[in-house]
């Protein structure tokens, strides 16, 4: 005897039970299919016959009997053979002919080759070649809505055959067609029954049930009667089919499918989900839009406000250190620091700018006009290391320090004391001690900023100058040394302390200080921006991440018959899961891009308002990235629930 293709032993299925009343709906059925069959199982409504069906394709599980498939008992299948066989032997047509409504004929008729792994150009090839076949050449394109019943129904079968359709499920074929269509719909399945496939016809019409070999009756549960009138004869290769398809099985079920068709459909079916839906998308998008573009343009204003702090900082010498030799004491002789020593520090890459300052206060005198002002003897980098400008004139040169030019940058209230206020210094000659010095510039007011309202009585003369001139003495008083990261103070300082031990043969004969509590300001502003700004791009994305989940929820509750018809083509759970979570990722991905094109606007007309803002692309590819990671977080619950759904419930869902 041939290997039954399917063998039924006592099935019994029933509902209900804990806190309801258990319902049996089949209620001890044995059955046998060989190989070529064309069978019909007729009853009337209620008698158990789509359950029966149900269990057949393995969209559900009996209560309790034995379900033999190719001889393998198909209670010890695992989720992903049972797709296996939903995808590979078994093709349903269904009454309600299941298709999905965001799909065109021919993306329907594709669906289980998609999760078989066939290749895009095989699986085209293919579904356009079933269609033509079924008379639905001109209507790939169509949506199901596009379509008559029988065109529906023909698409049906055509998905059905898609994997080669060795077992044909028909539900009620004809039940929702006119009488025509039905007819087209029976030729079409007598044909395949000719072509060797096993067909198993559900109605409770037997006028159709007649047009099948066998016909097997089902009343209450029970299997009344069977009239094995035209059993498919015995034949070699009909028991050879039934272990070459075990055999399949055995393989295809531990086969993964090309994972890149599978992504790409669900891509591109997410996508027109999210078209269809527009009205629907476009406020799921507007959370993670808002929540992206405040993120990005948060961190631009914030990563603008932070560089002005920083400026501001180093306007107030968060980056200077201070150098000078140590005073002398009973037991030690004090240090010197030298302009060797300078011009040593100078070559530290962790320094800036290093500035030797020699200076006291002196009378000054300008005609008949005699006050005391601090003289300074500096070198060119004044300006830059001091962030002072000047604003009259200009400041002496390189060539007037060289040589010792007698030439002096005045403060404002120099100016304003000796010439009176509003009178022009430059050029004029100024008395320091008995030595006159040329006016060549005059510094922008600094006083009122930094607090020190003397500040600007300084005047300031070549550092040559100023030694041979004025002091009699090249020593430094002490060095003004610009650290080249305000952010590594300590590295600098820790530097120079190595750099002058060395040269001072280990002695600690000098004193190096900072401006501690203005770095640990600029740190701290630093600090509190970073903070301010990673709550704002927390709350914003978990608002956006909510939207998605909502939706996603949703999308599941609104689709749950399609993942039904998924399943019944053969999608494993991880299928549907990727379905859901591509869909969500890309609801992410086109909110992200969106919310980036419109930080960017809001940025360049903050920017034309004169408001700081400073965009740095890791921000922004953060801000995206966070966006997507935030789609895959909360589209994974929804996506988790419709892997889950049962098929049988989901394909009866309204």
């Amino acid at each position: 005897m041939s290997i039954p293709l399917i063998e039924l032993r006592d099935i019994r299925k029933s509902y209900g039970g804990h806190d309801t009343p258990k319902v049996e709906v089949l209620r001890g059925i044995s059955l046998s299919i060989q190989p070529g069959e064309f069978i019909a199982i007729v009853g009337a409504s209620g008698s158990g016959k789509s359950t029966l069906m149900n269990i057949l394709g393995c969209l559900d599980r009996p209560t309790s009997g034995s379900y033999l498939f190719a001889g393998k008992d198909v209670a010890q299948l695992d989720g992903d053979q049972l797709a296996w066989l939903r995808r590979e032997a078994f093709g349903f047509v269904f009454q309600g002919y299941h298709l999905i409504p965001s799909g065109s004929a021919q993306e329907n008729v594709e669906m289980p080759a998609i999760y078989a792994g066939t290749p895009a150009a095989e699986r085209h090839a293919r579904a356009a070649a079933l269609l033509t076949r079924l008379g639905l050449a001109s209507r790939l394109g169509n949506r199901p809505h596009q379509l008559s019943g029988g065109q529906q129904q023909r698409v049906s079968i055509a998905r059905a055959l898609m994997n080669g359709g060795h077992i044909i499920l028909a539900d009620e074929p004809t039940g929702a067609l006119d009488s025509h269509s039905g007819r087209e719909v029976m030729a079409l399945l007598d044909e395949l029954a000719s072509q060797g496939h096993v067909i198993i016809l559900i109605t409770h019409d037997r006028a159709v049930a007649a047009r099948a070999r066998r016909v097997v009756e089902i009343r209450d549960g029970l299997m009344i009667s069977d009239s094995a009138a035209e059993q498919a004869p015995e034949a070699p290769h009909q028991s050879l089919q039934a272990d070459e398809l075990r055999q399949r099985l055995d393989r295809g079920a531990t086969q993964h499918g090309a994972w890149q068709g599978e992504l790409l459909e669900a891509l591109q079916a997410a996508w027109r989900v999210m078209w269809i839906n527009r009205f629907r998308t476009a406020l799921t998008l507007l959370g993670i839009v808002i929540g992206v573009a405040s993120v990005v343009v948060m961190l631009a204003v914030g990563e603008g406000s932070k560089r002005q702090v920083m400026a501001q900082m180093a306007a107030f010498g968060s980056n200077i250190l201070y150098l000078n030799g140590r005073e002398p004491t009973l037991r030690d002789p004090g240090g010197i620091v030298t302009l060797d020593d300078v011009s040593a520090i100078a070559e530290l890459p962790q320094v800036q700018r290093v500035m030797p300052v020699i200076g006291s206060d002196m009378m000054v005198r300008h005609g008949n006009n005699n006050q005391k002002f601090y003289v300074g003897g500096n070198n060119v980098e004044f300006p830059h290391i001091l962030n002072w400008p000047v604003v009259e004139g200009s400041f002496f040169s390189e060539a007037d320090a060289l040589s010792g030019a007698a030439v002096a940058v005045i403060g404002q209230k120099v100016s304003d004391k000796l010439l009176g206020p509003g009178n022009n210094a430059l050029g004029e000659y100024l008395l320091i001690g008995n030595v006159p010095f040329q006016v060549v510039g005059v510094l922008a007011g600094k006083g009122a900023s930094s607090g020190d309202q003397k500040s600007d009585e300084r005047i300031v003369v070549p550092y040559s100058a100023a030694a041979t001139r004025l002091f009699g003495s090249h020593d430094p008083e002490y060095v003004i040394i610009a650290a080249a990261d305000s952010t590594r103070v300590a590295d600098s300082e820790a530097a120079i302390e190595r750099l002058m031990r060395k040269r001072h043969q280990g002695k600690d004969d000098f004193e190096l200080t900072n401006d501690a509590a203005l770095i640990q300001a600029e740190a701290r502003t630093q600090n509190s921006l970073s903070l301010m700004l990673g709550a704002i791009a927390a709350i914003s994305l978990l608002v956006g991440g909510i939207g998605v989940m909502n939706i996603m929820l949703m999308t599941v509750r609104e689709r749950t018959r399609e993942i039904g018809i998924r399943m019944a083509t053969g999608a494993r759970q991880r299928d549907i899961q990727r379905q859901f979570i591509s869909e969500a990722v890309m609801l992410s991905m086109v909110g992200g891009v969106t919310g980036i094109v419109l930080a960017l606007a809001i940025g360049g007309a903050l920017a034309l308002a004169q408001v700081a803002v400073a965009f740095a692309l890791p921000a922004i590819l953060g801000a995206f990235t966070c966006a997507v990671v935030t789609g895959i977080v909360f589209g994974f619950m929804p996506a988790r629930k419709a892997s889950r759904l049962d098929p049988v419930k989901a394909l009866t869902s309204e």
